[in-house]
């Protein structure tokens, strides 16, 4: 059994999901699920070749966990991995962002939502936050659903060098968790 070092995130556990940190063993799941084309369509990002996702991973090792960069777990549901979140510092605003991404055949039973209200509560009780940002794209009605119902403020459209709008949204912490 690998133990955690203490520089990791704590796990968090919400009615049907545990996030744990990420165990060198976990390395194929991150990559596979960052591989996925549609995964990074809905995430508004670039696929990145998998040898640099490999480096990444590992860079969790030995830069995110040990200096406490960002928190950064695993999502499983029954033993299964469904998927990835953080929380951490983002350059783009003073203020933190949340990241959730999900393997597709779990989207729409709620694990999105799930995921977002667990990276809320940490956020407010872990960290002490007020109010947390995300980025998503302007095409992915089900997480801008999921952003009104959160009474999030839609802040400004981030424009891609391909064109493609990613929508920075504020979300309160207060009463919405």
């Amino acid at each position: 059994m690998t133990t955690t070092p203490p520089t990791t995130p704590p796990p968090l556990r919400t009615e049907r999901l545990d996030f744990t940190p990420y165990r060198p063993e976990d390395e194929d799941h991150f990559v596979a699920l960052l591989r996925n084309e549609v995964v990074c369509r809905w995430m508004g990002q670039d696929q990145v070749p998998e040898p640099d996702l490999r480096t990444l991973y590992k860079a969790i090792f030995t830069d995110v966990y040990p200096q406490r960069l960002f928190d950064a777990w695993g999502i499983w549901h029954e033993g299964a991995y469904i998927g990835h979140a953080e929380c951490k510092k983002t350059g783009n605003v003073d203020g933190h962002e949340l990241i959730a991404a999900l393997l597709p055949e779990y989207w729409g039973k709620g694990f999105g939502t799930e995921v977002v209200h667990g990276l809320m509560r940490h956020a407010a009780d872990n960290l002490g936050l007020k109010e947390v940002y995300g980025m998503v794209g302007a095409e992915n009605e089900a997480s801008l659903a999921l952003c009104r119902r959160l009474n999030a403020r839609h802040v400004r459209d981030v424009v891609g060098e391909d064109g493609t709008v990613t929508k920075m949204i504020l979300i309160p912490l207060t009463g919405t968790a």
